[in-house]
């Protein structure tokens, strides 16, 4: 026999969950460090992954929570 209380606790386990805020700032985080590398890439590097100088320049210099909504679930 279930319950009404298992039921919710069981559909509440199953739901799927939204990153919470701090889940969040590390994702930020990341993608400020990566920007960064990717600024510090010399010209063969960047050739080697198809990128220009300018390229590579706009990529850094977006702001932090500009990243592609897949990112984000």
């Amino acid at each position: 026999m279930t319950t009404l209380t298992s039921t919710r606790r069981d559909a509440a386990c199953t739901a799927p969950r939204r990153p919470g805020v701090l889940s969040r700032l590390r994702g930020m985080l990341a993608v400020r460090a990566q920007r960064r590398a990717l600024a510090r890439l010399d010209e063969h590097a960047l050739r080697d992954i198809g990128l220009t100088r300018d390229t590579a320049l706009s990529e850094a210099n977006r702001p932090i929570w500009d990243v592609p909504p897949y990112w984000l679930r």
